[in-house]
């Protein structure tokens, strides 16, 4: 349900460009920032890349999203928070145009906090709905955030995204989308 989320915003953000700024190139990419050998993991610069920073289990007890204190099969749910960040990767001689994109993403924000089925048809079936609230961060915070990173600073937002239920219904096969017939004669 991470991706399933996550890409989810990531669709509708690059479909709100596509409408307001007329680009039809897709600006926001949900991405890590930095490979596992220390290589920059975007393709292509100019982007608006979203990342999973952090996960923290919900300990709020009133919570009142379907099912958040039910059991299923004697095994209570898990309710999670994501933090993800909103990066500004840009050459140096686009930081202008890096600061533009980045204020168009905390003012979508500020539009449409809340994702569910009603104003995001495409969300995942299983997901109630997503807020999005900005973290306020120090500066000592971030420099830790990116040092653990292994990135260098970027201008960048970080959102805390509430919450997706977890229980044993989220596990699922995930079948890739077969996209020509060359690619299907590969997979059998």
């Amino acid at each position: 349900m991470i991706y399933e989320s996550l890409s989810c915003v990531t669709d509708e953000i690059n479909e709100y460009f596509r409408g307001k700024l007329k680009i039809y190139e897709q600006k926001i990419v949900l991405s890590g920032l930095v490979n596992q050998d220390g290589t920059i993991a975007i393709q292509g610069e100019n982007k608006i890349v979203v990342t999973l920073v952090n996960l923290e289990k919900e300990t709020a007890k009133n919570l009142s999203q379907k099912g958040a204190m039910t059991m299923i099969n004697s095994t209570p749910v898990l309710n999670i928070n994501l933090y993800v960040l909103f990066s500004a990767y840009f050459t140096n001689s686009n930081y202008a145009e890096a600061l533009r994109f980045l204020s168009f993403i905390i003012g979508y924000f500020q539009v449409k906090n809340v994702f569910n089925r009603a104003n995001t048809p495409t969300l995942d079936d299983r997901i109630d709905k997503l807020t999005f609230e900005i973290v306020d961060m120090s500066t000592d915070a971030v420099s830790n955030m990116w040092s653990s990173l292994g990135a260098k600073y970027m201008p960048s937002v970080l959102y805390k995204v509430r919450m997706l239920t977890f229980d044993e219904a989220v596990v699922r096969e995930f079948r890739p989308l077969i996209t020509s017939a060359s690619d299907e004669n590969q997979i059998k």
